[in-house]
C-alpha cells in the first residue's frame, strides 16, 4: 500500500438515502455560494468516510436480491444468467448491480444529486460511433439510470476496477495504482469542469482519435497497435456486418439464424401463438409508437426501412432473462439494412433508495438518462410501451442501434499500465457525466484538491472486492447445493 489513513474507520453515522432529484435551481447559485454547498458538505460528510464499508447487522441477502429480480425475466434464461455470473468474481460483480445498491445504501453520502449510471463498472464504458462519425469514448450502458448520488457510481467503478485487477493477477500495488488514477482523474475533471461555462461542459467528450495522438508519447508501439487494431475494428461494427453474421437467406429474404439461447428466431419461440402475419403486425405496431420518440428528421430515416425479421437475443450478464429483440429492418434492399435492439425496461435497481423515477415508461427513463449522460447518443435511440406483447404482458422497452461501431476493450487481457490508463479515461468519462447534470462546482468543491478522496475510495474498492469474492463464492456454493440452478458455458 503506498498511502495509509492516519485514522481508524469506525462507526459513522450515515446520512439517510431518500428520494433524489436532479437540482434545476442551482442556476440560481452563484458560484462562491456553490462552492461553500461543496464545503459544507464536506464538514458534514468527511472526505474519509468514504473508506468505510461496514457489513449491517440486517443486510440483504445478495443471492435473494438477485432471486427477487428472477421472478420477471424468462424463465428458461435465468439458469444462464448464474452460469455467467459463476465464471469469475468479476463476472459475479457485473451482474450484481442490485446487492451492491443495496450495500452503497448504507454508506456515507453528500446528498448532491447527478443523473447516476447506476451501474459505472469499467466494462460499461467503451467506443461508440457519434451522429457526426466519429468515435467516441463514453459510458454505454443505461438500463439502472436514475437521479441519485453521484458517489455510488464512483465507488462501482472503483471496486470494479480492484475487482477486474485482482482477476488479472496484478500486485496490491499495481491494483492501488489504477484504482488511485480512475479516482484521481474523475477528481482532478471536476475541478476542470468546475470552472467552464455549462456550454462548454455540455460539448466536451472523448475522442478517440484526438486521446490516441495526445497520448501517442505515453503508449508503447504495442499499445498504440492494440488501440489503431481497435479503432478499424470499430468501424467494421455496423448493421452491414451483422447481418452477415447473424443471418441467411430463405427464399431471397435475409432470415435470422438459429442459435439457441443465445439467438432465437421469433417463430422458434412462438410456432403455436402467432404467425408470421401477427409477428409482423405486431413489429410495425411497436415500431410506429417508437417512432413517435424520435426527431422528427430521423423518424423520416426510419420511415425509409420495412420489418424484416426479428429474434430473442440474450445480451451481457446483468441483462440476461430481460426480454430483448434484435429486429432487422431493409432499406432499399439487402445491402441497406438496419439492425435494432429492442430491450426491456424495468425499474432501476436504484429505485427502491432513491426512489422512483419521475418517467411512468422505464424505457424512457432510460432515454432519457443516456441522454443527459452521454456526449452523443445513438440517432435511433428511442422507447415505447407495448401492452399486447408476445407473452400478453404490458412491458416498457427502449431502442437502440444494435451496432454502431460498438467496440469494447478486453479487460481480461489488460496489463496494468493499460488498465491504469483505461481507468483514468473511465474517470474522465464518469465525471463529465456527473457535471452535466449534477451541481459540479459544489462537487469539485467537496474533493478539493488533494488526494484525500481518492485514497479512501480506493480503501473501500478492497474492502468491497473483498466482500464481492465472499458473495461470489456464495453463489458457487448455492449452485453446488442445489439452491439455485445453473447453466455454463453459454
Amino acid at each position: 500500500m503506498t498511502a495509509t489513513m492516519t485514522h481508524q474507520p469506525t462507526e459513522i453515522s450515515v446520512r439517510p438515502v431518500g428520494r433524489y432529484h436532479l437540482d434545476l435551481d442551482v442556476a440560481r447559485l452563484t458560484p462562491a455560494e456553490r462552492v461553500a454547498r461543496g464545503k459544507a458538505a464536506r464538514a458534514a460528510v468527511p472526505r474519509e468516510s468514504h473508506e468505510v464499508f461496514m457489513l449491517p447487522s440486517d443486510r440483504a441477502d445478495p443471492l435473494s436480491l438477485l432471486q427477487e429480480q428472477d421472478l420477471t425475466r424468462v424463465p428458461d434464461l435465468v439458469p444462464v444468467r448464474y452460469g455467467r455470473m459463476m465464471v469469475s468474481p468479476f463476472t459475479y460483480f457485473r451482474g450484481a448491480a442490485l446487492p451492491m445498491a443495496s450495500d452503497l445504501a448504507t454508506t456515507p453520502v453528500t446528498g448532491i444529486a447527478v443523473q447516476a449510471c447506476g451501474d459505472a463498472h469499467l466494462s460499461n464504458f467503451g467506443v461508440y460511433g457519434s451522429a457526426e462519425r466519429r468515435l467516441v469514448f463514453d459510458a454505454n450502458d443505461f438500463d439502472e439510470t436514475l437521479p441519485g448520488p453521484w458517489e455510488w457510481d464512483v465507488k462501482r467503478l472503483a471496486a470494479s476496477l480492484e475487482v477486474a485487477a485482482r482477476g488479472n493477477g496484478f500486485s496490491r500495488k499495481e491494483r492501488r495504482d489504477i484504482v488511485m488514477n480512475a479516482m484521481g482523474q474523475y477528481r482532478q475533471a471536476m475541478r476542470q469542469f468546475a470552472g467552464m461555462t455549462n456550454l462548454d461542459v455540455w460539448y466536451a467528450h472523448a475522442d478517440i482519435e484526438q486521446l490516441r495522438a495526445q497520448f501517442a508519447t505515453a503508449l508503447s508501439q504495442r499499445q498504440r497497435k492494440v488501440i489503431d487494431k481497435g479503432m478499424t475494428k470499430a468501424r467494421t461494427r455496423d448493421s452491414l456486418q451483422e447481418v452477415g453474421k447473424l443471418t441467411r437467406m430463405v427464399d431471397g429474404e435475409p432470415r435470422i439464424i438459429s442459435d439457441p439461447p443465445v439467438l432465437v428466431p421469433v417463430e422458434e419461440l412462438l410456432k403455436t401463438e402467432m404467425d408470421r402475419k401477427d409477428i409482423e403486425v405486431f413489429m410495425t405496431g411497436l415500431i410506429a409508437g417508437y417512432r413517435r420518440t424520435l426527431q422528427t428528421d430521423r423518424r423520416y430515416l426510419l420511415d425509409q426501412y420495412q420489418f424484416c425479421d426479428m429474434a430473442r437475443k440474450v445480451v451481457g450478464v446483468g441483462s440476461v432473462g430481460t426480454r430483448c429483440w434484435i429486429v432487422l429492418m431493409l432499406g432499399r434492399d439487402e445491402s441497406d439494412p438496419l439492425f435494432l435492439q429492442v430491450k426491456e425496461a424495468e425499474a432501476s435497481v436504484l429505485s427502491r433508495y432513491v426512489g422512483a423515477s419521475q418517467y411512468k415508461n422505464q424505457g424512457q427513463r432510460v432515454v432519457a438518462g443516456q441522454r443527459l449522460m452521454q456526449a452523443s447518443s445513438d440517432i435511433f435511440l428511442g422507447w415505447q410501451h407495448v401492452d399486447d406483447t408476445p407473452d400478453g404482458q404490458p412491458r416498457d422497452f427502449y431502442v437502440r442501434q444494435l451496432r454502431d461501431w460498438k467496440f469494447s476493450l478486453d479487460v481480461e487481457v489488460m496489463v496494468p499500465a493499460g488498465m491504469r490508463m483505461y481507468a483514468g479515461l473511465c474517470g474522465w468519462t464518469l465525471a463529465r457525466a456527473h457535471a452535466c447534470s449534477g451541481d459540479r462546482i459544489a462537487i469539485a468543491a467537496y474533493l478539493g484538491g488533494s488526494d484525500a478522496f481518492d485514497r479512501a475510495i480506493a480503501e473501500f474498492a478492497v474492502t468491497y472486492a473483498d466482500q464481492n469474492e465472499r458473495d461470489h463464492q456464495s453463489l458457487v456454493d448455492a449452485v453446488a447445493s442445489g439452491r439455485i440452478t445453473a447453466q455454463q458455458g453459454v
